[in-house]
């Protein structure tokens, strides 16, 4: 299932934190996103992703910008 949220915080390390509306922040890799770079993205942009499983708990997989 596709969620919308919104990229809350982006590190230089390669991953962020996606705002899913919640109140709890999920993470994503830049391994994770698709159709763009992870450089690409800003914070504050809305994002389209699915909700996976990582090993240090839930995180955002397949994470697109919203056109």
């Amino acid at each position: 299932m596709t969620v919308e949220g919104t990229i809350k915080r982006l590190t230089d390390k390669g991953f962020g934190f996606i705002d899913n509306g919640s109140g709890e922040d999920l993470f994503f890799h830049m391994s994770s996103v698709v159709g763009v770079a992870y450089e690409d993205l800003r914070e504050g942009q809305k994002v389209n992703y699915t909700e996976g499983q990582g090993p240090k708990g839930p995180r955002a997989e397949n994470v697109k910008p919203v056109e």
